[in-house]
């Protein structure tokens, strides 16, 4: 997938982790709880509100996402380091909601680790990060 493909997909798998939580609630309390106000809700299963904190979870990495990715924009900065941050990040997210949702503990912090990864991989083609190298070539 293309960098904007990228960027379009982890929007929708944000907006799809959406639907677990809610689908739960349909099966609890009907379609009148759902399309309520959801006061007095029934009690959701565990893995609907695992699915609820993976959805939170890639809401408060997609911010850094797209700001990391307009800057590089901005700097016009695309390559195969960026191209790959995205894609790291993207299929990081994607099994990262899905570990979560199966409620397996260290693979879902393996998964969020690559999508940070991927992060990087992107922000260090705008942002210099210091080297051993670069304080080399400065003293001499």
């Amino acid at each position: 997938m293309t960098t904007p493909q990228l960027v379009a997909a982890t929007g929708l798998l944000a907006l799809a982790l959406v639907v677990p939580p809610l689908v739960a609630l349909v099966l609890r309390g009907g379609w009148r709880k759902a399309l309520g106000n959801r006061e007095g809700s029934p009690p959701l299963p565990e893995w609907a509100n695992r699915s609820a904190r993976a959805q939170r979870n890639m809401v408060d990495t997609l911010v850094p996402f797209i700001a990391i990715l307009l800057a590089a924009q901005m700097a016009g900065v695309s390559n195969e380091s960026t191209q790959l941050g995205a894609s790291l990040f993207f299929w990081g997210r994607v099994a990262h909601a899905g570990v979560y949702i199966a409620g397996i503990p260290y693979v879902r912090t393996l998964a969020f680790l690559v999508s940070v990864n991927g992060l990087f991989r992107i922000a260090r083609e705008v942002v210099p990060i210091a080297s051993p190298s670069m304080f080399l070539s400065e003293l001499f």
